[in-house]
């Protein structure tokens, strides 16, 4: 868990918008990665190169899940808040943006153990799909 780390000094108020937007920036990515980790599977059904950088990312997604690590964009993304003057949040992205909506009272962590088994099954499924497909004899 990450502290609660409270806003800074007030900055110049162009500076506070840019590390805002910076901040925002680096949810859209993180939040991109996430859905491509979760998801990024069904490119592979249609373009097998994607997997290349699919399989990383998905394991990575599922190893920081079940080791309860917390992924580096979380706190370089506080980081740009705090110096936006704004304030940190204690959580980690996926229970501060993701989870909010689906666990209201927080992630647990038998909930994000559940979460990495999830990211490995549906990845899992789908690239036995497309490894069973492209073994298939082909008709003739």
């Amino acid at each position: 868990m990450l502290p609660v780390l409270e806003g800074g000094p007030s900055f110049h108020p162009g500076r506070a918008m840019a590390f805002r937007l910076l901040a925002d920036f680096v949810v859209v990515i993180h939040f991109a990665f996430v859905m491509f980790a979760v998801f990024g599977g069904l490119l592979v059904v249609r373009w097998r190169r994607w997997a290349w950088a699919h399989v990383p990312a998905f394991v990575w997604a599922a190893l920081t899940e079940l080791a309860g690590l917390v992924c580096p964009l979380t706190p370089f993304e506080i980081s740009l808040r705090l110096k936006a003057g704004g304030a940190g949040y204690e959580h980690g992205f996926v229970e501060h943006y993701l989870l909010a909506a689906l666990y209201p009272e927080g992630l647990t962590r038998d909930g994000q153990i559940l979460l990495g088994i999830l990211v490995l099954a549906v990845n899992a499924a789908v690239y036995a799909w497309v490894w069973r497909r492209g073994t298939r004899l082909p008709c003739t």
